[in-house]
């Protein structure tokens, strides 16, 4: 039985990741190229999680069909939520061999958990929703989130606060922002992430964003 590596990617465009294969003594080096050099035109690829299995090459193609139908054409890039995809490869028998500081048990309870926060996140009807704080040291900060199909998106034009600390997501670290203010949508994966895009800190996204009445998202969970 041929024994390789299975291994999952999120990349720069929220929803789209890339499930693929490789070599055991291989997989350093595939994922230093894909990370800094992107696939299939798509860029900001990261590891998400990889697992050393038997007949490594028969599972790939199994993966294949289950998700044709989300997988974009000739290529190994799929439209697909992340956690579940590490749900279903984390209960296959093998060696986890990305992340190593967790087990693989580890990693099914939080893909598990992560997709139930999902589950609510989708309960937020498409529409618009406001961001409006003061800060203090800076003034006002006013946003606005599109909200569509369960994704986040914080329009330009929103008044973003200055950061102090030293961890941000992605979103915020690619953020175009220019004497305050965001120039480009910014399109996140939470309500929370976006939030964090316009206070530059943590926030607790059900509370901080309200629809046109002025109540907080947290009522539609």
């Amino acid at each position: 039985m041929a024994i390789g590596i299975i291994y999952i990617m999120s990349t720069v465009v929220p929803g789209l990741i890339k499930i693929g294969k490789t070599g055991i003594d291989n997989f350093e080096r595939r994922m230093y190229n894909l990370e800094r050099h992107g696939y299939n035109n798509v860029v900001g690829l990261k590891r998400e999680f990889a697992i050393e299995l038997d007949d490594y090459d028969e599972k790939e193609k199994l993966l294949d069909d289950i998700f044709s139908k989300s997988r974009v054409l000739n290529s190994e890039l799929f439209a697909l939520d992340l956690d579940l995809v590490i749900q279903l490869l984390s209960s296959f028998e093998g060696r986890q061999v990305y992340p190593v500081d967790r087990t693989k048990e580890t990693t099914f309870d939080e893909a598990t958990k992560a997709r139930a926060v999902k589950v609510d996140w989708e309960k937020v009807p498409d529409g618009y929703y406001y961001l409006n704080e003061t800060r203090k040291g800076f003034g006002v900060v006013t946003a606005t989130m599109k909200v569509e199909d369960g994704m986040f998106t914080v329009l330009k034009g929103s008044i973003c606060a200055p950061t102090k600390s030293e961890w941000m997501p992605d979103a915020r670290k690619s953020a175009l922002i220019e004497n305050d203010t965001l120039l480009e949508d910014v399109s996140c994966n939470s309500p929370s992430t976006a939030g964090w895009v316009v206070l530059g800190n943590a926030n607790n996204g059900w509370t901080v964003w309200k629809n046109e009445s002025g109540d907080s998202i947290d009522i539609y969970r």
